[in-house]
């Protein structure tokens, strides 16, 4: 009997030693994950983190992630796209809109009042990507295309309670597209990255960030305003897209079941987890600003439609720039809406 017990722990041993072995063993392939938002953002320790974890342990450890937040790697923002495609970086996470003209079909999706929550819009992206974007993504290999949550307006010394108030203010526009938009309400609208506003904000150079909650908190922005604007209803203001891309030839490079474990946590699935993560955490963000003892206002029913009706000409504009570039720009406003609304339907309009 001892004879066995013992035979058994030793076999249990030489188990043990043969997976820690496994376990430590040096990875085959070391990839860089470079991102622009500092290490405490949700998108970091919710999102990013989590999959590179995921990936790591799929492969049983045979591919590596390192993570670099806060353009550790060098660059701005606005270069990350072309960091994975040139293989600066293995695989980037950033904003399409921070590269204007370079992904001008996803710009639908950065219209005035196209987006429902984030999960569902991400679901929508991602699908239209794959059906309409081959050759804008070509040079790389795409994980996800998402959105965050729908944006707010957080002002530092007065509040925003309709467009009148945006007269003559600076206003930080997350794309040229919302540029546009908030210039019919005569906004001095300032193009800039998320990281440059806390800054901005601080020395007056801002009056108005116009950016989702989700981000408030990580930043500090709750701390260098007073008042936050929301629209609600059943579309919301706007949103960004982001790309989470990875460099064509390092995809490549991996044999066939690591290639796998890579599509097994890209597309359409991962597009909605991440969609879900940024709609929950507007609610921290929220939450940041609201203990900091920040107004709030949500626009009023009758005010929000003339929001709507003001910034309709922008995406008559979008329509008509499209076709005139050769495509089927109200084709592609309708499915862009279409898919929105599949995915609110199949989410249960969560």
């Amino acid at each position: 009997m001892r004879l066995k017990t013992l035979a058994a722990a030793v076999a249990l041993s030489a188990t043990g030693l043969t997976l820690s072995t496994q376990a430590f063993a040096e990875a085959e392939f070391t990839f860089k994950l470079h991102h622009f938002l500092p290490p405490m953002s949700m998108a970091h320790s919710k999102f990013l983190s989590p999959w590179a974890e995921k990936i790591e342990k799929e492969s049983n450890g045979r591919i590596d992630i390192e993570i670099f937040p806060a353009m550790q790697l060098g660059g701005k923002p606005p270069q990350l796209f072309d960091q994975a495609r040139k293989g600066i970086a293995d695989i980037t996470w950033t904003v399409g809109g921070y590269t204007p003209g370079r992904f001008p079909k996803a710009t639908v999706f950065e219209l005035p009042f196209m987006p429902a929550n984030a999960e569902a819009t991400s679901m929508a992206i991602q699908e239209y990507a794959e059906k309409e974007m081959a050759e804008e993504l070509k040079d790389v290999h795409l994980l996800a295309m998402h959105t965050h949550a729908p944006g707010s307006l957080h002002s530092r010394e007065n509040p925003v309670k309709g467009g009148d108030d945006l007269d003559g203010m600076k206003l930080r526009a997350p794309n040229t597209v919302m540029a546009d938009a908030f210039a019919v309400f005569d906004a001095n609208p300032v193009f800039m990255p998320v990281p440059q506003m806390p800054s901005a904000l601080s020395k007056g150079v801002l009056d108005v960030a116009v950016l989702p909650f989700e981000v408030v908190a990580p930043l500090k922005i709750h701390q260098l305003v007073e008042h936050h604007t929301e629209i609600t209803g059943d579309r919301g203001l706007y949103a960004q897209f982001f790309l989470f891309s990875m460099n064509k030839d390092t995809y490549e490079s991996l044999p066939p079941d690591l290639q796998k474990v890579i599509d097994d946590n890209s597309g359409l699935e991962l597009a909605g987890h991440i969609g879900r993560l940024f709609d929950e955490s507007e609610l921290v963000g929220r939450k940041a600003a609201v203990d900091e003892g920040n107004s709030f206002y949500t626009l009023p029913d009758a005010e929000r439609e003339k929001w709507k009706e003001a910034m309709q000409p922008i995406t008559d504009a979008w329509i008509q720039n499209m076709t005139d570039e050769g495509y089927d720009g109200a084709a592609l406003y309708k499915e862009a809406q279409d898919l929105i609304s599949k995915y609110e339907k199949q989410n249960g309009g969560s």
